[in-house]
């Protein structure tokens, strides 16, 4: 009996350490959607400062300028702020435009000694050159008109669209360009058109016009290049993005070929591509579309084979807090993502297309993974979640009072108890009432058809009378 009674407490233990164990891994799975107790040890990025010189190198041209004034206007960093005009003091003085010239030396306003100083010879000398220049294209486009030769004309406007545009004379560098659509005789000359123009548009903030021009250079689809899809694909997106068609900017930024390079950084780089569309993708894609967009995956169905494309999975290498952040969110791993977007949020609010969207994404993100967080379970301890979430619970009850007033969250909150509980529609009552208004639907429509047919039957036709 004794032996009995030892081997009973012995499978009784074992059973107790299994079902202990089993406890364990379900506790590690919960804490592992953001809790402090989480069992991955995966470090998380630090918040560091932007390095201007490095943001500043993936860019060329005016884009590289106004990216540098915008840093050095929305940066509370001084010495931040200083070292932004010093750079773009030295790279407006590789250029001719002496207006953005006096607008930087005037925000330095002597902070950063005589070097950066007032240049009065430089900017006399660029004028003098700039107006001789302009008096010249002038005099052989007078010529090309008078000798009505299409190219030469064609070519005149875009020396003079590319003279205005060196010089910060934007909205004359679009007229210029604009002009040369009349004199366009093959394709290409239309997608070199559209191409200045949207390069224009989007240093104006003209974005309509963006998407007019893309529109524009796509119904040429023959004369379209791979690299050159790829960059309209960017300026499509970029519009969606100004729209806050967070979406349609996702599916654009997405849809960008590996052919893009470094061949658009006077607009754009790649690093971007990879940022804007993937927060665009967390605000507005649901998880299947998700899954496509972490993993990189589309999908062609040719010949029953199945052709990956990971395009965009390259584009995430380049910028691995967002690859990660995005795991993490499909992952449920809501802290972790959550502390990734805590440590970008700085840099991105100096980002010249991103600013105004920051806080309206960031909103998007979170709402979105409060709404999973929660949409699996009946109810829901929200000491718990908020300790996922890293808030309060007090906070955490505010954010899901909105939610559930603005009818994203089908629950109820016990206050008391702090637990949130689901409302689950009535499926039986839901598919009765569904039966109920079929079989009304179907009664009138044999009605009217009985109605017809006897009409019909009987000759009752309304004929119109003809005027003699």
């Amino acid at each position: 009996m004794e032996a009995e009674d030892e081997q009973s407490n012995a499978m009784m233990e074992k059973k107790m350490e299994a079902e202990d164990e089993q406890s364990n891994a379900m506790m590690e799975e919960i804490y592992s959607n953001g809790g402090e107790e989480s069992v991955r040890s995966r470090p998380i990025i630090s918040g560091e400062q932007l390095d201007i010189e490095a943001y500043a190198s993936l860019y060329q041209g005016r884009t590289k300028i106004t990216r540098l004034l915008f840093i050095a206007d929305h940066c509370d960093n001084v010495s931040m702020r200083l070292e932004a005009l010093r750079m773009a003091y030295d790279e407006i003085k590789k250029g001719e435009n002496t207006q953005l010239f006096r607008e930087v030396v005037q925000k330095i306003d002597g902070r950063l000694g005589p070097n950066y100083a007032m240049d009065v010879a430089w900017c006399d000398s660029v004028d003098r050159r700039a107006e001789q220049r302009k008096e010249k294209l002038e005099n052989e486009l007078n010529a090309y008109r008078t000798n009505l030769i299409k190219e030469s004309i064609r070519m005149g406007y875009n020396d003079f669209g590319d003279f205005y545009y060196s010089h910060g004379a934007l909205g004359d560098a679009f007229k210029s360009y604009v002009r040369t659509r009349d004199y366009c005789t093959t394709s290409k000359h239309i997608i070199h058109m559209c191409m200045s123009a949207i390069l224009v548009s989007i240093e104006m903030g003209q974005f309509t016009h963006v998407t007019s021009y893309v529109s524009k250079a796509e119904q040429t689809p023959e004369a379209l290049e791979p690299v050159t899809v790829a960059k309209l694909r960017c300026a499509a997106g970029l519009a969606h993005l100004e729209a806050k068609k967070y979406k349609l900017a996702a599916r654009k930024f997405l849809e960008v070929g590996p052919d893009l390079g470094n061949s658009y950084n006077e607009v754009i780089a790649p690093q971007d591509v990879a940022t804007y569309g993937g927060l665009c993708a967390l605000a507005s894609f649901d998880r299947a579309e998700l899954k496509a967009c972490t993993y990189s995956i589309f999908c062609l169905y040719n010949c029953s084979k199945v052709i990956d494309n990971v395009t965009f999975r390259n584009f995430l290498e380049l910028v691995p807090e967002v690859r990660e952040l995005i795991n993490d969110f499909y992952s449920s791993h809501y802290a972790s993502c959550l502390d990734y977007l805590g440590n970008l949020k700085a840099n991105l609010l100096l980002d010249i297309h991103l600013h105004d969207h920051v806080e309206t994404l960031y909103d998007q993100i979170r709402n979105k993974a409060l709404i999973q967080y929660t949409h699996p379970f009946v109810s829901v301890d929200l000491n718990m979640m908020a300790n996922a979430f890293k808030t309060t619970v007090a906070g955490l009850e505010k954010e899901l009072e909105a939610l559930i007033t603005d009818n994203q969250i089908q629950a109820r909150i016990d206050s008391h108890n702090k637990i949130l509980y689901a409302r689950h529609a009535d499926q039986r009552n839901a598919t009765f009432q569904r039966v109920l208004q079929t079989g009304n639907e179907f009664d009138q429509d044999v009605r009217a058809m009985l109605l017809r047919a006897n009409l019909l039957k009987h000759d009752y036709t309304l004929r119109n009378s003809r005027k003699l």
